[in-house]
């Protein structure tokens, strides 16, 4: 079993910037990639960002390309995304998602086999 835990969100204006952290524990030595998703009201979860657990490799929704940045801290098992520039359409619940098998699509929300409780933002002036 893996858990993950989201940290950071919160109430910001359009063009702020805001830091969210995913601390992964149990088998972290499982964990082959983390993704990012979002979810906004009357929407469908849609992926954010991936990261590649050992070898860093990321990938982005062209959405947030440019803007955001994922990365991860192997020695403390913990995921970053750090959210530049921020518009109110990136006002969602934000939830971080462990992979273990690394056999599907990172931005597929079905290749990820464990996910956080999720952690609001919103960005409105």
């Amino acid at each position: 079993q893996v858990q993950l835990v989201e940290s950071g969100g919160g109430l910001v204006q359009p063009g702020d910037s805001l830091r969210l952290s995913c601390t992964v524990s149990g088998r972290t030595f499982d964990v082959r990639r983390m993704g990012w998703f979002r979810q906004a009201p009357g929407k469908e979860r849609e992926f954010v960002a991936a990261i590649a657990w050992l070898l860093g490799g990321t990938a982005y929704a062209d959405s947030v390309k440019g803007r955001f940045t994922v990365s991860r801290d192997n020695t403390k098992n913990t995921v970053t995304l750090q959210m530049n520039e921020l518009t109110p359409e990136d006002t969602a619940v934000y939830s971080c998602a462990a992979d273990v098998t690394h056999l599907g699509a990172a931005t597929r929300a079905v290749t990820y086999d464990y996910w956080g409780q999720g952690t609001q933002v919103t960005v409105s002036s």
